[in-house]
């Protein structure tokens, strides 16, 4: 196939990268592969198929560059981003936007389209001189399948291609088996991690830049390292879907995938979960004694009726901090074995074994981290000590390496029958422990649209801050809020049978400030939800749902537990606070109307007459409504 940069890309590939990447017969993929090899002007471009030996190539490149050293196992690697470079930059994350969309816009971090376009660019010129490049395939979601969407990263690091050959499928072969009419149809991810100091670290962060243009389906990413910034399809890839769903009547969350399973029925129920930041997302994908499909992001599809979803990724990548062999002993055990894994940074002790923060082990009194060498006591140039793993450090491995993965589930092409999908936010004082919505777009509305997450205030006894976390994807909604609100309730509308929606809350304190339940009580409250999935439990109502009965909670924590749940911790815990609701629905109102003034008059209207429910309730039975006291 000719190109217009057809003689470029044979002076800058060998004779294999090129005839791989031309029997593909795909000029949009030439086009942008040409384009950016002649700005950004990389000395050479490895072209990486799905075969081992090419694979293994990337793997040898990000240790031969120092990119990754490797451990004392010698399946692992670790790798170091620079100081100032260790979690996501949300300042420099912004989307192209057309001028005649800017004012819909204006609530996300937006900059006008050909303007940002000409600054990237700008950027990007040359950025990549005197290094070898490499243009890799993956999909998003498996492959050959109605959740299929194919991905082209082009990077010069090698970090960046090793950390997602292990999180994404590969997709070499899905982009040859491509119909003319699909052949235009995939993402584009451009990332460089720009000039390097004498450790390997990015050293223009002031000119680190992620745009994503979600009209046309390309994330540009420059002058960075840390992987929530470079690895295009993590959430870059993410906050395209979401725009892509928003016109192909399908959706995109920031939610888990699992199966809750009840041995003794020998029966297998698929939950979908969202949680934003530690309010348990992770640890409730991880449940001991249940399955496992995916643990950050998965796509709805409607086929056939049904509503189904699949885990997006192969892999994860986690943060490592507390992960220890007492809370986490399946991740933990992974992180132990010599496989393929990658930390970041972390420390390297003098034994080569990686240490981090939580883990519940002696860690040696020096080594070398993302600070570079390090010991104990160290401070930075602002006088800051410095710890011997960052806060934000991470592990990067394989999904099938967990023992309790439902691989059935995490291989299946047409996705998982999904029969109840979990909101969980954290708040001390006011969402009980687990609540079923009596239909779809109430769960939308009344438990994904008012969730949010409770900050721990630093005058000790002060209330916490409450931040609202519609949907907990409020980072990675790509378009007006309303709307994606609205094409949440639309979807589940629209298939046969919706799954039930349940509120969750971790983290109810007595009135003495002390958790009310232990960590393992999540799976009494799966278990519930998926008793009442089954007709299996009946229900209290209250203003805003179904709550369980005591009997049914205590033989849960008998069964699962082997615990003694008291009826004062249940009615404490059950408690309906009519108050704190109307406050907590006035709060979401003020954010829609904030972050989306055109959010759709119905959605208020919704929230309004609960409210004026809540507070006929309250003038009818007081401010707390114990269990069983509603009758509607």
């Amino acid at each position: 196939m000719k190109t217009t940069y057809e003689t470029l890309l044979k002076e800058r590939m060998s004779r294999e990268s090129y005839a791989k990447l031309t029997a593909l017969k795909n000029e949009k993929l030439l086009d942008f592969v040409g384009f950016f090899v002649d700005h950004c002007d990389p000395k050479s471009v490895f072209v990486c198929g799905d075969s081992e030996q090419d694979i293994q190539y990337v793997r040898d490149q990000a240790l031969k560059l120092g990119e990754e050293l490797t451990l004392a196992n010698s399946k692992q690697t670790i790798h170091w981003d620079g100081y100032g470079d260790q979690a996501r930059d949300k300042e420099s994350t912004r989307f192209l936007v057309y001028k005649e969309n800017l004012e819909s816009m204006k609530t996300l971090n937006s900059v006008e389209y050909e303007a940002g376009y000409q600054e990237i660019l700008g950027i990007a010129k040359g950025i990549m001189k005197g290094k070898e490049a490499v243009v890799l395939f993956f999909s998003e979601g498996p492959t050959e399948s109605p959740f299929t969407i194919p991905c082209v990263q082009f990077t010069d690091s090698w970090y960046v291609a090793h950390s997602e050959t292990i999180l994404y499928r590969t997709a070499y072969s899905h982009f040859m088996k491509m119909q003319d009419a699909h052949k235009d149809d995939f993402f584009r991810f451009i990332h460089s991690a720009g000039q390097l100091d004498e450790k390997g670290n990015t050293v223009n962060l002031d000119k680190r830049r992620i745009y994503m243009d979600t009209q046309n389906n390309i994330v540009y990413s420059m002058n960075n390292q840390y992987a929530g910034n470079s690895i295009g399809l993590k959430k870059h890839a993410m906050r395209l879907a979401i725009n892509k769903a928003r016109y192909e009547g399908w959706l995109c969350e920031h939610m888990f995938v699992m199966a809750a399973v009840d041995a003794d029925k020998k029966r297998k129920t698929y939950f979908c979960g969202a949680y934003p930041s530690a309010c348990g997302k992770t640890s409730t994908a991880m449940i001991p004694g249940e399955q496992i499909v995916g643990d950050d992001i998965a796509y709805f599809r409607n086929i056939d009726g049904e509503f189904r979803a699949v885990n997006v990724e192969f892999g994860m990548f986690g943060i490592i901090k507390d992960v220890n062999a007492k809370d986490d002993p399946v991740i933990f055990e992974n992180l132990k074995k010599n496989q393929e894994v990658i930390f970041s940074n972390v420390l390297m002790g003098p034994d080569r074994q990686p240490y981090w923060l939580g883990m519940g082990e002696e860690a040696p009194k020096e080594g070398r981290n993302h600070f570079g060498a390090w010991h104990e006591g160290v401070k930075d140039k602002k006088g800051k000590e410095v710890d011997l793993a960052h806060g934000n450090a991470r592990y990067t491995m394989r999904l099938d390496y967990l023992a309790n993965i439902d691989k059935a589930g995490f291989e299946a092409k047409e996705g998982v029958k999904v029969e109840g999908i979990l909101y969980g936010g954290r708040d001390s004082d006011i969402t009980v422990p687990i609540e079923e919505s009596p239909n779809w777009k109430d769960g939308i509305l009344l438990k994904a649209a008012t969730l949010e997450s409770e900050t721990t205030s630093a005058t000790l006894g002060a209330e916490g801050v409450r931040k609202p976390s519609p949907m907990a994807n409020l980072d990675f909604v790509s378009y007006p809020l309303g709307e994606y609100t609205s094409n949440n309730i639309s979807f589940g509308e629209n298939v046969t049978t919706a799954p039930k929606v349940f509120s969750t809350n971790y983290f109810m304190l007595s009135e003495d400030g002390k958790f009310m339940t232990s960590k393992l009580a999540k799976r009494v409250w799966l278990h519930w939800a998926e008793g009442r999935i089954h007709g299996e439990y009946d229900a209290y109502e209250t203003p805003t749902g179904k709550i369980p009965k005591y009997q049914d909670l205590a033989a849960l924590f008998k069964k699962y537990l082997d615990e003694d749940f008291t009826e004062a911790d249940y009615t404490y815990l059950f408690t309906f606070r009519c108050t704190k609701w109307i406050e907590k629905l006035e709060r979401t109102k003020a954010f829609y109307a904030k972050m989306d003034p055109g959010t759709p008059k119905d959605i208020f209207a919704y929230w309004d007459a609960t409210i004026e429910r809540i507070k006929a309730a309250r003038a009818r039975y007081g401010d707390l409504i114990k269990p069983g006291q509603y009758q509607g």
